[in-house]
């Protein structure tokens, strides 16, 4: 069965604002793409700092095709570059984390609405500032999994409830087939990674205009290109490596 949609969360790590811009941009990298291919993209979740860089962003991709195309993107992506707000024309190094998760098999996630803490505020504007002033933005805790869920892309309440929830049974799913995944590879003596997870996935090296994943153990000198959105070859080539 194919997805519906995807949902995938980018989060600033180390590096601090330089982490939080290239969450930002590349989120706008994988926008693109998905324009290029006439995907819908729905953004329900955004964190911003003062700079415009993003702490978090959440966004769902709705297509059937996105799943098979970028479910290899899950991990910590590294990013070597000169800062805006560096003077002294320094390379730095930093970390944003890319989670990706499918709506396939959300139907058989059971959700009980005793475990389920909400809280209503007020959507956020750039630097955190509140944007509206209804509380129509939604925030769901699952108290026995630790996850949290926010949704704010629309002006309904009911409505940003209603994707809270659809992210939330799909981050569920996810949680229950890594379970299995590793519980697979316990049982296998010789243990083979799946590609989908690693502390560093891939390097965006700017200065040298290069872009290494090391799933792959393949460089492109074409980095411009993909922070445009032109993905297909690094996509491509995880699909090769992983069938």
């Amino acid at each position: 069965m194919k997805a519906s949609a995807i949902i995938i969360e980018i989060r600033a790590g180390t590096g601090g604002e330089e982490a939080a811009l290239f969450a930002r941009d590349l989120f706008h990298a994988y926008y693109r793409y998905s324009l290029k291919n006439k995907w819908p993209v729905e953004v329900f979740d955004q964190n911003e700092t003062s700079l415009g860089g993003y702490r978090k962003v959440g966004f769902r991709i709705i297509n059937e095709e996105a799943w098979h195309k970028m479910q290899y993107e899950g991990g910590t992506h590294r990013v070597q570059r000169i800062p805006s707000t560096e003077k002294a024309g320094r390379v730095q190094t930093s970390t944003v984390t890319v989670a990706v998760y499918s709506q396939q098999n959300t139907y058989s996630i059971q959700l009980n609405q005793n475990d389920i803490k909400i809280d209503f505020f007020r959507s956020s504007g750039p630097g955190g500032q509140n944007v509206n002033k209804r509380e129509t933005a939604v925030r769901l805790s699952h108290i026995p999994s630790g996850l949290t869920v926010s949704c704010q892309s629309s002006r309904s309440q009911q409505k940003n409830k209603d994707l809270a929830l659809e992210i939330l049974k799909a981050q569920l799913a996810h949680q229950e087939l890594e379970r299995q995944e590793e519980k697979t590879r316990k049982n296998k003596k010789d243990q083979i990674g799946s590609g989908k997870r690693s502390e560093k996935i891939r390097t965006y090296h700017f200065p040298r205009n290069q872009i290494t994943d090391h799933r792959a153990k393949k460089s492109w000198q074409n980095l411009e290109d993909v922070m445009k959105g032109d993905f297909d070859k690094i996509l491509q080539a995880l699909i090769l490596k992983n069938r």
